[in-house]
């Protein structure tokens, strides 16, 4: 199925208000499948993208966050595009490339729908010269989305039409038919290293490769996100030891194991001691209209401490107000959750960042 994507003038949309930022498609290692949330779309069409534009630039963004959306007729709407950061899940918005199917609820997705959205990954796969990792949204965060339907297919393989699972699936770690560049992450310590790890620990492992004259590939930097070149200059390193191999999951893939990092930084860095666990959640049933309790004022005190309690002109307290939803509203927001995961009623995973 050849791809056709209706561009953002022909779909109506606004201009900017903002300027989203630009990302290369070296960033782009993953392909992220949403759907609008908990109640079923009924339209096709222009409509589609606008509705969620609007959406969008309501919460205070610079417009639809998508890089692409796509209809039940099949019908693939520009976003962000291919080429800029999009706003569809916290801590993939630059490697994941986030493609909305209009659907919501227990609505299940065409058959047209999936066909163009396995035509656009096998497309941004073409254009990112790489296999990209099937994902749903919920691999990234914890959320329904993109639902039961869409999130079965996506573990499938996100078969359509003639496209089918490659072999052993696809849904897992990025990869390509002719190994290049090892994309997983490993923990030593408590510490992540590996693509897309961040820290300062990335930055001292950098300057400790420069410092051994394993430094190569940096265009600049070293800094404190791991990349490809961390990549290349640990696998320099690795050989230089003696390990063999290069490609991913091989010993000299230049992804840090503990003999080799020690050898690098002359020791492994110290544990890392866990943060405290939030509070327990107490239950959904706790909060909303009508509801009186100890954890309405917790969660309220919570909100205030985080910076999120604007809406109080009293409190917080026991009892639950329009004021305590509005501020949860506003801190789930800040995860740039949107449709039902920023409904204003604490959930789980609200609960867990909030006291984090």
């Amino acid at each position: 199925m050849s791809v056709s994507i209706v561009s953002r003038t022909d779909w109506g949309a606004k201009p900017w208000a903002g300027n989203p930022t630009a990302v290369p498609s070296s960033r782009r290692a993953f392909f992220f499948v949403h759907y609008d949330g908990a109640h079923p779309i009924g339209y096709t069409g222009n409509k589609v993208p606008q509705t969620i534009d609007r959406a969008h630039r309501n919460q205070g963004w610079a417009g639809i966050g998508y890089n692409f959306v796509i209809d039940q007729d099949g019908t693939i709407y520009e976003g962000r595009g291919w080429n800029l950061q999009g706003a569809h899940c916290p801590g993939f918005n630059v490697t994941g490339i986030g493609v909305q199917i209009a659907i919501g609820g227990d609505q299940e997705p065409s058959d047209k729908a999936l066909a163009a959205c396995r035509a656009l990954y096998e497309e941004a796969c073409k254009k990112t010269g790489r296999t990209l990792a099937k994902k749903g949204h919920k691999d990234g965060i914890a959320t329904k989305c993109p639902g039961e339907h869409l999130y079965a297919w996506v573990q499938a393989g996100m078969p359509a039409g003639d496209y089918q699972p490659a072999p052993g699936g696809s849904s897992g770690t990025p990869s390509t038919s002719t190994p290049t560049v090892a994309r997983y992450q490993v923990t030593i310590n408590g510490l992540t290293y590996g693509y897309g790890a961040t820290g300062a620990h990335v930055t001292k492992v950098g300057e400790a490769l420069v410092k051994r004259g394993f430094g190569k590939h940096y265009k600049e930097g070293p800094g404190p996100r791991w990349s490809d070149a961390d990549t290349k200059n640990f696998s320099g390193f690795q050989v230089s030891l003696g390990f063999k191999g290069t490609a991913p999951h091989q010993a000299a893939d230049g992804v840090p194991g503990e003999a080799s990092l020690k050898a690098l930084l002359g020791s492994l860095p110290a544990k890392v001691t866990a943060k405290p666990s939030p509070p327990k959640f107490p239950g959904r049933d706790k909060f909303g209209p009508g509801k009186s309790n100890a954890y309405i004022t917790q969660l309220g005190q919570q909100l205030v401490r985080k910076g999120y309690g604007k809406h109080y002109t009293k409190g917080p307290g026991p009892k639950w107000s329009e004021a305590d939803r509005k501020n949860v509203e506003a801190f789930q927001r800040a995860q740039d959750w949107t449709g039902s995961d920023a409904d204003g009623l604490p959930g789980p995973e609200t609960w867990s960042r909030l006291f984090s």
